[in-house]
């Protein structure tokens, strides 16, 4: 019996791509374990300590910096998706002067790299005599995570069909309760993701943020300054509490979707 090799060769590769992917979250996670010092770089036991006293008064600075990253990827994400959210429909449902020029300059966050961007509005800030603190910080982000916005929400915007809007104008519905009873549930699923992915990203920035942060220390940043001496048990236990609370979000909206779609094929 013949054996493809095509048929062997794509799972075979799929899998070691995984394997290449979670090796650095595996090894996150086993040292979130390790009974260290100041160093986490070598295996020297294992202790629950860590998990059950991650914010200790002696490593305090990582659950601040872990929440200044909360605070910061929060209020970005509002401030874009609203934004965002606004600018998309604007786009795809009106034309006005310029629409295409607005469209183009959206995208260029997205082409742009991020120590452009950075050094940029580093540049600017200066040039305006602003502080750089946790306001910097939000307005970069904020500025960066709106095209993201806008290209996911545009997509579900041009996807909806007109008729539903049109058939809650013809029962005299008024545009702000069409909007609101129509257009924005509908809208709903694209916002969400529009969210999830802008508070990701904002969560996950280094350079733009290194670039305008002043003093305030965000978890990423504290990553990078703790690499030299060896990054703490203590951060490990959060990456990895944010990577299990992540995987559980996903797992279950994934088996929620799979029970729904059941459901309306047996309604069906």
């Amino acid at each position: 019996m013949k054996i493809s090799l095509g048929k062997w060769l794509l799972p075979l590769y799929s899998a070691l791509a995984l394997l290449f992917l979670m090796v650095p979250i595996a090894y996150t996670f086993v040292f979130s374990f390790n009974d260290s010092l100041k160093s986490n770089i070598t295996w020297r036991g294992f202790t629950f300590d860590k998990w059950l006293n991650v914010c200790a008064v002696q490593n305090g600075a990582v659950c601040e910096a872990f929440g200044n990253s909360l605070v910061i990827g929060s209020v970005a994400t509002v401030l874009a998706t609203v934004m965002g959210t606004m600018i998309a429909i604007a786009i795809v449902r009106y034309r006005f002067r310029f629409r295409s020029a607005t469209s183009l300059l959206l995208f260029l966050p997205m082409a742009t790299p991020e120590v452009v961007l950075g050094a940029g509005l580093a540049a600017q800030f200066l040039s305006l005599g602003v502080a750089k603190d946790m306001t910097t910080i939000i307005l970069a982000h904020t500025m960066f995570c709106i095209s993201f916005v806008v290209v996911t929400v545009k997509a579900r915007v041009a996807s909806l069909d007109p008729a539903l809007e049109e058939a809650g104008r013809d029962l005299y519905g008024s545009s702000a309760q069409v909007f609101l009873r129509v257009t924005l549930p509908l809208l709903v699923p694209g916002i969400l993701a529009a969210a999830l992915l802008s508070f990701a990203l904002s969560f996950d920035d280094f350079i733009i943020t290194n670039f305008n942060s002043g003093a305030v220390t965000t978890f990423p940043k504290y990553i990078y300054i703790s690499a030299a001496r060896g990054i703490p048990a203590e951060a490990n236990v959060i990456a990895s509490a944010v990577f299990i609370f992540a995987l559980v979000v996903v797992v279950t909206a994934q088996v929620s979707s799979a029970a729904r779609a059941k459901r309306l094929a047996k309604e069906g």
